[in-house]
Formats: structure tokens, sequence, C-alpha cells
């Protein structure tokens, strides 16, 4: 590691602990909070229960490990409180230092390092507390290090992160098919085929201890994050509020698979609408991806980020933590792309903190009009970001690949 990037590991390192700091201790209350059944969780564990079994579980076996670290050194809810913060605060600065790291493999230039890392938390900041009391920023962490180990071309170690990653939160998964394509074009089927093997088996060991001793259990989580309605804050909800507001829409809403969703026929049918234009979407990135230059790192980091903000900004669930992921991805696009995609979304993590959490109850149980209003503005912001990573831009020349 050189000397410049030794500093600016340590500069992101140092800059992340303070805002992580201020986020958790000095910017008000998270108003809403999930440490609650984080710790129900971690003390169950730490008691000798096996989850999925002796309780229910709605995440994946590798979003355990920060319920429980807490859990271990505290048996009060201040307690537990303050040691989840503390391990988000942790993850935050070990993603702002995979994020220089990651940027060095693209050949960044020091400003542009300085850049991505002050725009990523930046976006922490705007979002506020509540973010220090979800586990987002550790599955962020670990997406963070299979993207890194990937850039770096490291055949088995990005694989298994991979894996990782999707074991802990499944969203990263949408970075397979780019990662698989990638190798089966630079190093031929059989490494592809066996770095798929790879990222699968790791997953699937991760969850394997569970599944063999709870498969009911397992198999419930995994379809409770899969088979979810329509959560009030997606862009379905959003274009359904308008309605309502715009032309009278009757609505409904009920609580449900951890969230507040928009429930009746109406709402099935832009759940299933919403989730095809998703599916499509995810589609286009790949295909794209795939008819293009796969040796191109910085376009590997542009098409990952449109990947995961497809699977955000067209999914059924679009809590504001979500926009974690993507601030984590979206700060690795090179060129003026990439500060666009950086602008558009900090203006999402800005308007979503005009609402979340303040009026949330209010959107929820009054489909109050402000909020509404500012969830379909912040969700087409993100259908913009989305376009403005994959829209293809003539050029006159060819981009390069540094940033």
């Amino acid at each position: 590691m050189s000397s410049r990037v030794a500093f600016l590991v340590i500069l992101a390192a140092i800059a992340a602990m303070l805002v992580g700091i201020f986020v958790a201790g000095f910017e008000g209350g998270p108003g809403i909070t999930d440490t609650p059944v984080y710790q129900t969780y971690g003390e169950r564990i730490a008691s000798g229960d096996v989850p999925y079994r002796d309780f229910v579980v709605e995440y994946p076996p590798g979003a355990l490990v920060p319920f429980v670290l807490p859990a271990l050194v505290s048996s009060t809810q201040d307690g537990f409180d303050a040691a989840f913060q503390d391990t988000m605060v942790f993850a935050l600065a070990l993603a702002s230092v995979l994020i220089v790291l990651s940027l060095e493999a693209l050949r960044a230039s020091t400003g542009r390092v300085v850049l991505a890392v002050g725009a990523f938390l930046a976006g922490v900041a705007l979002l506020g507390p509540f973010v220090m009391t979800r586990f987002d920023l550790y599955a962020a962490a670990v997406t963070l290090a299979a993207v890194c180990a990937i850039l770096y071309r490291r055949r088995y170690l990005g694989p298994i992160l991979l894996g990782v990653a999707i074991a802990t939160k499944i969203y990263p998964a949408v970075l397979l098919p780019l990662l698989v394509t990638r190798t089966w074009k630079r190093n031929g089927s059989a490494v592809a085929l066996r770095g798929l093997a790879l990222t699968v088996g790791t997953a699937i060991a991760v969850y394997l201890p569970f599944a063999i001793l709870a498969p009911e259990g397992v198999t419930r989580s995994v379809w409770r994050q899969v088979g979810r309605p329509l959560q009030i804050e997606s862009l379905g909800s959003g274009v359904l509020l308008a309605f309502h507001h715009a032309f009278g829409m009757p609505l409904a809403w009920a609580s449900g698979a951890g969230s507040q969703n928009l429930s009746g026929t109406v709402a099935t049918v832009a759940s299933g609408v919403t989730t095809l234009a998703g599916i499509a979407a995810l589609l286009l990135v790949w295909v794209r991806f795939a008819r293009g230059d796969t040796e191109s790192a910085a376009r590997f980091a542009r098409y990952g980020a449109a990947a995961v903000v497809a699977f955000v900004a067209f999914g059924k669930v679009a809590s504001p933590q979500f926009l974690i992921w993507l601030l984590a991805v979206v700060v690795l696009v090179p060129g003026r792309r990439g500060l666009v995609a950086m602008a558009l979304l900090l203006a999402a993590c800005g308007l979503t903190r005009l609402w979340f959490p303040r009026t949330y109850w209010d959107l929820v149980k009054e489909f109050d009009p402000t909020a509404s209003w500012l969830v379909l503005v912040r969700d087409l912001v993100l259908v913009a970001l989305f376009a403005a990573l994959i829209v293809r831009v003539r050029r006159t020349a060819r981009e390069p690949e540094p940033a």
C-alpha cells in the first residue's frame, strides 16, 4: 500500500468515526428504532436458543452477527443500544476504508476519493440517527468487501465474500450475474462456474446449520423476505398515494412482514407491476453489461451500482435504510456520470429526511399529503438515478477507465 493510499485510508476512517459519533449521539433521537428486536434476537442466541427453531427470525443468518455481539457485552436495553451503535460506527468506518481501496483499484484521483467518501458520509448524515439503529451499514460493509475483492480480481476471495454478503442481506445477489459474466469472458466457462459455485456454496454454507436444525423456520424466513407485500414507501405505493390525493382513489393499509403496507386489490396489482419492472430493469443491466467491455473495472462498478439501484427503486419495499446500500456502491461510479449519480442519491437522502421518521406514522395512518408526495418524488429520483447509470451516452472518444 502506497503512502497516499495509507493516508486516505486513515483519513476516511477518522472522518467516518466522527460522522458516526455525530449522527449517533448529537443529531437527535432515531424516532423509530429496530434495536429492541435485535436485542431479543441477540439475547436469545447468547442464552443458547437456536434461531429459526426456538424463535422466529426474519433476517438471513449472516445478519445475526451484529445482533449477538452487543448482547454479549450488555444485558440492558440502553447498554445494547450503545454497543450496537458502536458496532455500526465501526461498520461505517470499515465501509469508508473499503470505498478508498475500491477507488484505488479504479485508479481514481485523490480528489475523487475524497469526494466519494465525503458523499457517502454526507448521505449517512442526511438520513439521520435512525441509520445507527439498523444493521444495514454492516450489510453494506460486507457487500463493499466483496466488490473491492472483485475489483482487485481476487478469483476466490471475491466470490466467497459475495456469498457471505448474500447470506447477510439478499440484495448483493444482483451482482452475481455481472461477476459470472466478467469471469466467463476473461477466464473461460470453467473458472466462471467455479466462482459461481463458490458464491452459492458459501451462501448455502452459512444457511446450512440452521436449515438442518430448523428447515421450516429458515423457509419461513426466506419466504417472508421474498413474498412481502407493497410497503408504503415503495414506488408502487407512491404512485397509488398520488392517485389517492389527486383523484380520491380509496386506499387501505395494514401492518405485516415487519412493515406497514398498502392492502387490497389495487396494491396487489401495483406490487406485480413494479416487480415486473424491477425484473426488466435487472435484465437490462445484466444484458447491457454482457454486451459491452466486461474487462473494464469502471464499467463493472457502474453496472453493479445500477443493479443495486434497480433492486431498490423498483422493489416492493423501499425502506429509508436501503439508501445506505446505494450510497456504498454509487459513490464508486467514475466520471461525470458518477457525479450526477451522487447528486441524485444525496437528493433522495435529503427528501427522505424531510418525512422520515418525523411524519412516518402520519403517512401510514392518515396518508399525510405532504409525506405522500415526498415519498413519490423520492422514489422518482431513484428511478432517475437508475436512468443516469444505465442510459447510453454518445461520446466522440472512448471513456477512459480511470475516474
